[in-house]
């Protein structure tokens, strides 16, 4: 499950960058600003940002990341392949204190991501994916820095079993919206039995690639670095993440980089 070198490098980046978030989330004071959009920024974000870029850098891949530099669509439109990386994603849920914060670091070759990580350093929780070899969760995860062997002894394979008896949904715990309510009453009415969990971050791809919940709704605004890595774990865990615009898979490095509304099922 590690025989490509990126897989490797990503986890351990992963690892690391999570012990710089942790470092943070025990901090009184976590240095928080608010961006254009009103989404917070914190110094968990900056190390953990810092951290990621210098260790893919060495690659010699681009990497494209949230609270990197803009890079200009016809510079990156060239790129094949190259990292996208949201250094914390669910930064709400982090300063909330309940643990459902994620770093995510994809690589995307051709417009599709093919290796995927979303790490949760509170809970412990480490995802991974990539083509051809599958997907897996890792409990327990931090302290395994640095021990390939460690991980590939305890990983277990996506997903764990098929979907659940009561039809789950999980939905992002803040950014709901009307549209996805009123998606949401719609699927109610044909399965009354409708369960709707609550939850941040990428973590909500990983609850659909683990079988936990049959699918993940949202119509709110996300980004590219939002998805990419859960992409990959759904897609190497036998699921999809569908565009509701073109009824296909999402695609990355668009000139803009704001997805459409989708459903990963």
């Amino acid at each position: 499950m590690f025989s490509e070198p990126e897989t490797q490098l990503a986890l351990q980046t992963a690892l690391e960058a999570g012990e710089l978030i942790l470092e943070c989330y025990g901090m009184e004071d976590m240095q928080t600003e608010y961006k254009s959009d009103n989404s917070p920024l914190t110094v968990a974000d900056r190390k953990s940002n810092d951290h990621i870029v210098t260790k893919l850098a060495g690659t010699g891949l681009p990497v494209l990341s949230e609270e990197g530099q803009p890079v200009p669509y016809e510079e990156r439109k060239a790129w094949p392949a190259f990292w996208m990386v949201d250094p914390l994603d669910g930064t709400r849920e982090f300063l909330a204190r309940n643990g459902e914060f994620t770093l995510n670091i994809a690589l995307i070759r051709d417009g599709h991501p093919v290796l995927g990580v979303v790490y949760a350093p509170a809970k412990e929780q480490l995802y991974f994916a990539s083509v051809g070899e599958g997907a897996f969760l890792v409990e327990g995860a931090r302290g395994m820095t640095g021990s390939p062997e460690l991980l590939a002894d305890a990983a277990r394979r996506l997903p764990f079993s098929s979907n659940p008896d009561s039809f789950r949904i999980v939905a992002s715990r803040s950014h709901m919206d009307e549209k996805t309510l009123s998606y949401l009453e719609r699927l109610r009415q044909n399965n009354p039995d409708l369960d709707v969990l609550r939850c941040g971050s990428s973590l909500k791809f990983c609850m659909v690639a683990s079988g936990e919940v049959h699918s993940y709704p949202r119509f709110s605004p996300t980004m590219e670095w939002d998805t990419a890595a859960g992409h990959a774990i759904l897609n190497a865990a036998g699921k999809t993440l569908i565009d509701t615009v073109s009824q296909r898979e999402l695609v990355y490095n668009k000139e803009d980089l704001h997805n459409p509304g989708f459903i990963a099922q």
